[in-house]
């Protein structure tokens, strides 16, 4: 099961009470205050961790916990804190904190989503929820006047909170195509991934990275999105879940059918997918771009190139065959131009 958008409920542990204890011993009957602070409570910390692809764990446990602080002891002895609970996330994660408020023009309740973290890099923290502070022990109270102080503070409650977790792919350069464009065979070819590969639509229901080795010392990475169908920005079809993946990518490779092998008109359908991802986002739009005229090998294919060439004369367009790799190796050193340029 691939997860990759889910609200959880998140609670930091509270604080342990300090203590209001008095030192009784053997020659002491009546010793001063010697009440301990409570333990700080557990946070929940996010790390980013390479070997984690999907929020499926969140799927299961959505309520997040993490433990309390124990109470203040005798003999200024501290109570424990609380264990944090650290737990992995993937990279490309967007964090959201979900408030409800009052629309002060309908006066109806709304709920709002506050972004508060980015998780880009692996090995980075984010603290979603801090444990409470534990409480003071009576022996903070004593003073030449007070010499008995029953005062302690009991710990505070640990943050909480509901939050919306959001998976965006990270990639360089983004496959944006209809269903059975060919954009998992292409994939397939100019790097080490291995999507699965089949000849009906939505075959990808969740986004595959390869990695493209350029040079000994230079790599890309490309993301193969599930296919886009028209209304998507209205999330029809998988909608919003193709949108998401490719808001991350600094390059769209526009992949299209260009025999029409299904009964569709290649530059109707790139006319479509800009239109969607205009509609979904104008910044979204405006990134760099490109053509990959898949499917050359089929009849009709050269024909509609033309088209294409004449309608879309200021966009790079690469004719290829992702099943046969013709003009793959001419595609591979454009992106490696490309990509470097945009890492550098």
């Amino acid at each position: 099961m691939f997860v990759d958008h889910i609200k959880v409920h998140a609670k930091a542990g509270n604080g342990g009470d300090g203590s209001a204890h008095f030192y009784r011993g053997k020659f002491q009957p009546k010793g001063g205050p010697d009440g301990g602070d409570g333990g700080r409570g557990g946070d929940i910390i996010l790390e980013v961790d390479p070997s984690t692809d999907s929020l499926r764990a969140f799927f299961f446990n959505h309520r997040l916990k993490a433990e309390h602080g124990d109470v203040g002891r005798g003999n200024t002895r501290s109570g424990r804190s609380g264990k944090d609970t650290v737990l992995k996330v993937p990279a490309g994660l967007v964090i959201s904190r979900i408030l409800e408020q009052v629309n002060p023009e309908t006066g109806e309740i709304e709920t709002v989503f506050e972004p508060v973290a980015d998780l880009t890099e692996n090995g980075q923290r984010f603290v979603l929820c801090k444990g409470g502070k534990g409480g003071k022990g009576n022996v903070h109270f004593k003073t030449s006047t007070h010499q008995a102080p029953r005062e302690f503070t009991p710990g505070e409650e640990g943050e909480e909170g509901n939050f919306y977790f959001e998976l965006r792919s990270i990639a360089d350069a983004g496959l944006v195509g209809f269903p059975n464009a060919g954009k998992s065979t292409l994939l397939s070819k100019v790097s080490a991934a291995k999507p699965k590969i089949a000849n009906y639509p939505f075959t990808t229901l969740q986004p595959q990275v390869g990695v493209i080795h350029f040079g000994e010392f230079r790599r890309g990475t490309i993301a193969d999105i599930p296919g886009l169908i028209e209304g998507a920005s209205d999330n029809i079809g998988l909608g919003h879940d193709f949108l998401r993946h490719i808001q991350r990518c600094r390059l769209l490779l526009v992949v299209v059918d260009t025999a029409g092998s299904e009964g569709r008109d290649p530059v109707e359908d790139i006319q479509t997918l800009r239109k969607e991802l205009r509609l979904y986002s104008e910044e979204l739009s405006e990134r760099p771009w490109l053509i990959i005229a898949n499917k050359m090998d089929l009849e009709s294919a050269a024909e509609n190139l033309e088209s294409l060439r004449e309608r879309f004369s200021r966009v790079p367009i690469f004719p290829v065959s992702a099943d046969t790799g013709e003009g793959l190796e001419e595609l591979v050193r454009h992106l490696d131009g490309c990509i470097g340029q945009m890492i550098r």
